[in-house]
């Protein structure tokens, strides 16, 4: 459930970056980028994000724009697999294609010298993808066997069922990869309408950091996406609406130790108690030995190596979250202590825990501008999640502004243990299940 690039984003823009200047540019075709320019190495990196990503299947197709997404680079145009890739080599260039709920990311490294060749490889890639029958049924056997080894992985089935009971309907409910019956039925021509639903002018945001100028990277953009349609034929997603009940749903899973994830209401990011949440989960379990959750669980009463929570901030819709892994016979325990930590936030948090929290926050995490295609990452990633273009630098403002009486009051807003949803993996122990549930099998 956990938005992994998002989570990154968060991570990454920890501290301000002052001397980060970032430019608007946009393309003579009307495409929009943001640009650090940096001309001390002949290297550029760009990255594009499309919105929607893997939430825009069609009904019944789940999976297809996943499929697609690993055969963009099995080559394009009049050349195959294997001839694409050497032309990719042999200019020294990288491209990298990824898809999760949210976005559908392409990312481009080359060298100065090599950029417009590059550009008009990867163009190729998009807009002229030969989805070969070889290349295809390939791509398909590695999704088929990351779905069933998925169905043997007490993590993955907890996360999937998880997700099943948050998101009723919404795509978010179920994986990007499809089950082993939607994956097996895909033809060239779904894969061709994926392409279609994701890939357009519309739904895309860029990200550049190197040696090229904004005039330069106008150029570049159009010529990287112009051939792509202005508009995709799918409608972006509709925020989900959280289904999250409260209670115990255990799967039965022959082993000594019991997979435990849970669950409840999160925020968006631009709520105005996100900093507020983002601290409180800090002091929660987001903070690793210092948080409460592992002082309680694990210092105290050695019930599990790692415990820990999340804000997971999809665009679609979040949740605030947490897991961890224990002995069968002390889950009950690990469960109720997990619950009473919950309730606790809300009565309030030390001045110790707040100024710690505030100073990791804000020291602890170095600001990864430290490469061109991080830096490209990041800034596609600020654009995708509603981020202004100064945010490196007002960002620690924010989480210095967080008070006691801030967190107390998100706490008390979000944190009520009666609302968590635990899924257990395994044959716990101290559990009254309020439901059960098979393992999925694919």
């Amino acid at each position: 459930m956990i938005r992994a690039a998002i989570a990154l984003f968060l991570a990454v823009l920890a501290v301000p970056a002052h001397a980060i200047d970032i430019q608007e540019v946009t393309s003579p075709g009307g495409i929009k980028a943001w640009l650090v320019q940096d001309d001390s190495i002949p290297f550029v990196a760009v990255e594009f994000d499309f919105k929607g990503g893997a939430s825009l299947d069609a009904p019944d197709k789940r999976g297809a724009i996943n499929l697609m997404t690993g055969t963009l680079e099995e080559g394009a145009g009049t050349r195959d697999s294997v001839a694409f890739a050497q032309a990719v080599e042999d200019l020294g260039a990288q491209f990298s294609f990824d898809v999760g709920d949210d976005a559908l990311t392409v990312g481009m490294r080359a060298l100065s010298e090599n950029r417009d060749e590059a550009a008009a490889l990867l163009a190729e890639a998009l807009t002229q993808p030969r989805f070969d029958d070889a290349a295809v049924e390939r791509v398909r056997a590695q999704v088929q066997s990351i779905i069933r080894s998925e169905a043997t992985d007490p993590q993955s089935i907890a996360a999937k069922e998880m997700s099943r009971q948050a998101w009723g309907d919404h795509p978010y409910a179920t994986s990007i990869n499809g089950t082993l019956e939607s994956v097996a039925a895909l033809t060239r021509q779904d894969l061709v309408a994926a392409k279609n639903r994701v890939l357009a002018r519309d739904r895309v945001v860029v990200g550049a950091a190197g040696d090229i100028t904004p005039e330069e990277l106008g150029l570049l953009l159009d010529k990287v996406l112009g051939g792509l349609p202005e508009k995709g034929t799918a409608p972006l997603p509709e925020p989900a609406e959280l289904q999250l009940t409260g209670g115990v749903t255990v799967i039965d899973w022959d082993s000594p130790q019991t997979i435990v994830s849970f669950a409840g209401p999160g925020l968006p990011i631009d709520d105005p108690d996100y900093f507020a949440a983002y601290v409180a989960n800090h002091i929660l379990g987001g903070g690793g030995f210092s948080s409460r959750l592992m002082n309680e669980i694990r210092e105290k009463r050695g019930l599990t190596y790692g415990v820990g929570t999340s804000l997971a901030t999809g665009i679609y819709g979040q949740t605030w979250q947490g897991g961890m892994a224990g002995s069968n016979a002390t889950t009950g325990q690990a469960v109720d202590l997990i619950r009473q930590e919950w309730d606790r936030m809300a009565q309030g948090v030390t001045d110790q825990e707040l100024n710690d929290a505030k100073t990791y926050l804000t020291g602890e995490y170095p600001l990864r501008f430290d490469g061109n295609g991080k830096i490209a990452g990041i800034l596609a990633g600020m654009q995708l999640i509603g981020f202004p273009i100064d945010y490196v630098n007002t960002r620690n403002a924010k989480v210095e502004a967080v008070t006691a009486d801030d967190v107390k009051r998100v706490a008390g807003r979000l944190l009520h243990a009666d609302d968590l949803r635990f899924v257990l993996v395994g044959r716990p122990e101290g559990i009254s299940a309020t439901d059960k549930a098979e393992p999925a099998l694919n």
